[in-house]
């Protein structure tokens, strides 16, 4: 039993042993192929490829000449300004004939003012230069006045505030039988002295319409001012027949 046990430790060891050797030598024989596989390309050069090599080495073409700066341009222009004006300040004949002629017009001139006392070269009523004085042109200058329109136009609201008589208009009894109710829309002009003028319908039963009409023209009203002046006014009027009422 014990002999037994001795020789498998013995087998085991020199296995390992073995493995070890074997192991090192693996190692050491790759690292002198990849040594040998590095040091190759460096020995042997002219295995190179050379077309591969001069694609590598081409230089890139130069850059574009930048653009000429913005200051020779404005030279530029201005040498062909001076060489159209002679010495004399007069503008030299042109060499070519432009396809479009602009006409400049120019504006017409104010005519001259009159001087009202002014005397050429004195200074009575102005001064030097026969230019009329401040407070003779001021006098001269006329007032103007402001424009009032004849007639205005305004809302049912406004005139309702500017309503001082008012009458309303009885309902008719033939219209009540009948139970007809409704509003009778109408335009008036109210004077400057606040009557009813140019009646007109606008909308309205037909058994409304004359009571409407009769009872607005009796309407007076406050005169409707405008710059401090009083002027006429169209405005709309309704009236209302309910039966409820």
């Amino acid at each position: 039993m014990r002999p037994m046990f001795a020789d498998s430790i013995l087998d085991f060891g020199q296995q390992n042993k073995r493995h070890a050797f074997a192991t090192t030598t693996s190692f050491i024989f790759n690292c002198l192929a990849v040594g040998v596989m590095l040091i190759m390309p460096l020995v042997f050069t002219e295995t190179l490829p050379k077309a591969q090599l001069l694609t590598f080495l081409v230089a890139p073409p130069p850059p574009p000449p930048p653009p000429p700066p913005a200051a020779e341009q404005v030279q530029r222009v201005i040498r062909q300004i001076q060489t159209d004006v002679l010495n004399t300040g007069q503008l030299r004949t042109p060499t070519r004939i432009p396809q479009k002629v602009q006409m400049i017009k120019e504006e017409e001139a104010p005519p001259p003012l009159a001087a009202t006392g002014a005397v050429a070269g004195g200074q009575l009523g102005g001064v030097i230069g026969g230019i009329v004085s401040a407070t003779s042109s001021l006098a001269n200058v006329p007032k103007l006045q402001p424009v009032v329109p004849q007639r205005v136009r305004i809302s049912q609201g406004v005139t309702k505030g500017l309503l001082i008589h008012r009458v309303e208009p009885s309902y008719p009894p033939l219209a009540r039988a009948a139970r007809v109710q409704g509003d009778v829309v109408l335009t008036a002009v109210i004077s400057v002295n606040g009557e009813i003028e140019n009646l007109q319908l606008i909308s309205g039963h037909p058994m409304l319409v004359p009571a409407a009409i009769s009872a607005v023209k009796q309407w007076r009203y406050k005169p409707y001012l405008l710059n401090g002046q009083p002027v006429e006014v169209e405005t709309t009027i309704t009236v209302i027949f309910s039966l409820s009422s």
